[in-house]
């Protein structure tokens, strides 16, 4: 029997927010496979977008290679962020966790476009689309117990996203040689109050974030519900490391070497953001 969308949209509507988790789509009567994950994705953002949310940008999920064994998830997926989960870092210095399940902490990239970019182009002239580059955190959350699911299950929950934190914005600019030689090349350091957790490469992201972003062009060309990338985007491109659980009183931050952005810090309490 196919999966009813519509019932698996609302389901996460529902759920998103509260804490609560549900059993993994893929493991009921109906199932769940990755194209009608992508439809149920669709459907979940024309009800938020009927609510009132105004969507700002993507998630790509999974472009960490190290990670997939760990998840038992082997490609890339990706979700939309909203101006509900998009937060400021220079504004932001904290965020409560309770309207998260389970949540991770994930240090990224993240590009704003300035123009749409189409399948044929190489990395040298995705860049060219990009308006400006940082360094960000993104909150991923599970509704599912324990962190286990399937791919299509994380697709149809927006692709396990909670919110981004952007820190400050880099111009392409003139610098586009540079910033096209040290994307690919760099190193970072995740700390939680001041204590090296893990270390990432910008490598482990699909051999680079630009790479990333060409993966996410062509896997939305062949989408036939959801709409390609267009100018104006957000579009953080995964986590450069694992993605480690967090929790309430703890400061994250992180080190970087090899590209010319700033580390970026985070506390986690229970102040609303604003």
């Amino acid at each position: 029997m196919p999966a009813d969308i519509d019932a698996i949209a609302e389901e996460v509507l529902r759920t998103l927010g509260t804490r609560r988790q549900i059993a993994p789509f893929t493991s009921r009567s109906d199932g769940l496979d990755v194209d009608e994950s992508y439809r149920a994705l669709a459907a979940l953002n024309r009800k938020r977008e009927a609510r009132g949310e105004i969507r700002r940008g993507r998630k790509i999920g999974f472009t960490n290679r190290t990670i997939w064994q760990q998840y038992k998830v082997y490609a890339p997926i990706w979700g939309y962020v909203y101006q509900s989960t998009l937060h400021d870092l220079a504004t932001t210095g904290s965020l409560a966790l309770t309207q998260f399940a389970e949540p991770r902490i994930e240090p990224e990239i993240v590009f704003a476009l300035a123009r749409a970019p189409s399948t044929e182009m190489d990395e040298g002239a995705l860049l060219s689309c990009v308006e400006w580059v940082a360094h960000g955190f993104e909150i991923v959350q599970s509704i599912f117990p324990h962190w286990q699911f399937s791919a299509a299950d994380t697709v149809a929950a927006n692709g396990l996203h909670g919110a981004l934190l952007i820190g400050p914005r880099h111009a392409i600019g003139a610098r586009a040689a540079q910033w096209r030689s040290s994307l690919p090349n760099f190193a970072i350091d995740l700390l939680c109050d001041g204590h090296l957790v893990d270390r990432g490469h910008s490598t482990n992201v699909l051999d680079g974030p630009l790479s990333a972003l060409r993966h996410l062009v062509r896997l939305l060309a062949r989408d036939p519900v959801n709409p390609p990338l267009a100018a104006g985007e957000i579009v953080t491109t995964g986590t450069l490391t694992r993605a480690m659980p967090i929790e309430a009183g703890q400061s994250w931050s992180t080190t970087i070497d090899g590209i010319a952005l700033d580390g970026i810090a985070l506390r986690f309490d229970e102040l609303v953001v604003s």
